[in-house]
Formats: C-alpha cells, sequence, structure tokens
C-alpha cells in the first residue's frame, strides 16, 4: 500500500496535475548558437540550465510567471505551435505552458484565464514551453523553460493593461477556464 502511494505521489509530481514538488530531472548544457540564429534570451556556451517534466502544483488560481512571446512566422517562439502545427498573430490571445502544465498536449486549444496587474484574460493554449529541452534551433537557441511558465502573446498583456515597457516578466495566477466561474473577480 505505501508503495501505491509513493507511485501516485511521483506521478502527481511529473504531471503537475497533483500534490508533490516539482524539482529539475537533469541538466542541458548550452552551446554557442551560429551567427544571427540567436533570438531574445539564447544560452550560454558552457552554462549548464535544469530541466523539469513537471510544473507545480495546479491549484484554483496557480502561481505563474508570465514571459512574453511571438507565435506568428519569424517570431521569437520558434516553430509552428505544437497543437495545431500553426503560426498565430500576436493580436490573439494565445499561450504557452511549461511541460508539465501542457501535460502531453492534454491542454491543447483549452481555454485558461490569467490573473494579472488587477485584471484578467481569457487565452488558448496553443503550444509548449518546453522545459526538458533548449539551445537548438528548434528552441530558437533558447534555455529551457522554467516549469512555472505561462508564456503569452502580445493581445494577453495589452488585455492585462500591463504597459508595453514593462513587458517580459510578470507574476501571476492562472486557473483552467471552466474552473473559474463567470461571476469571478480578480
Amino acid at each position: 500500500m505505501l508503495s501505491l502511494v509513493l507511485v501516485m505521489n511521483l506521478m502527481a509530481s511529473i504531471s503537475g496535475e497533483g500534490g508533490g514538488t516539482c524539482k529539475p530531472n537533469g541538466r542541458l548544457t548550452g552551446k554557442k548558437p551560429p551567427p544571427g540564429k540567436c533570438k531574445g534570451d539564447c544560452c550560454h556556451p558552457g552554462k549548464s540550465y535544469p530541466i523539469f517534466q513537471c510544473s507545480p502544483q495546479l491549484t484554483k488560481r496557480t502561481k505563474a510567471t508570465l514571459t512574453l512571446n511571438s507565435f506568428r512566422r519569424g517570431g521569437d517562439g520558434g516553430g509552428a505551435a505544437a497543437c495545431d502545427n500553426k503560426f498565430h498573430s500576436d493580436d490573439t490571445p494565445v499561450v504557452a505552458l511549461s511541460t508539465g502544465w501542457f501535460n502531453h498536449k492534454k491542454r491543447c486549444r483549452k481555454s485558461i484565464v490569467i490573473f494579472g496587474n488587477g485584471r484578467r484574460v481569457k487565452a488558448t493554449v496553443v503550444d509548449e514551453c518546453d522545459s526538458t529541452k533548449g539551445c537548438d534551433a528548434e528552441h530558437s537557441f533558447q534555455p529551457p523553460c522554467p516549469p512555472n511558465v505561462v508564456d503569452a502573446s502580445k493581445a494577453v498583456w495589452k488585455a492585462l493593461g500591463v504597459p508595453q515597457k514593462d513587458w517580459g516578466e510578470l507574476h501571476v495566477e492562472w486557473s483552467d477556464a471552466w474552473r473559474t466561474s463567470s461571476r469571478a473577480h480578480t
């Protein structure tokens, strides 16, 4: 019985869906990107980056770091979105979630509500912010995502009323849209 409980706790920790603590599953060493291929915050040669297969436990309003991403062709997000193999306009409220929260595409095309800056916005999950890989062409030579990221389009930042000069990182909370009552307030 004890081993069953331990296995269940391990699975919950890995999936980001239940209890448990999210700890690194290893490390990745940065390599020098080819000239002109670096978009944004790129890996540093020789630097060690933690990788995560999990994300922090989900709660009614899960704490996260909101980051900025362009999901358009040629944007800093790299290739097409994992959920639909398409690119998305910066004017559309879309997000990528860290690996554990993305949960093997189980949140694809589902809506989440992001609470920040005294406002809230509904956005659609279209991609994974990969917490297990990075520092390569597929990931625009950027480091692996931290395990607690909601990587959002410009439309999300605008809807939250964050001044453009402050775009980059913001402490927010989020929940699955179906968990958020239409009467909920921030």
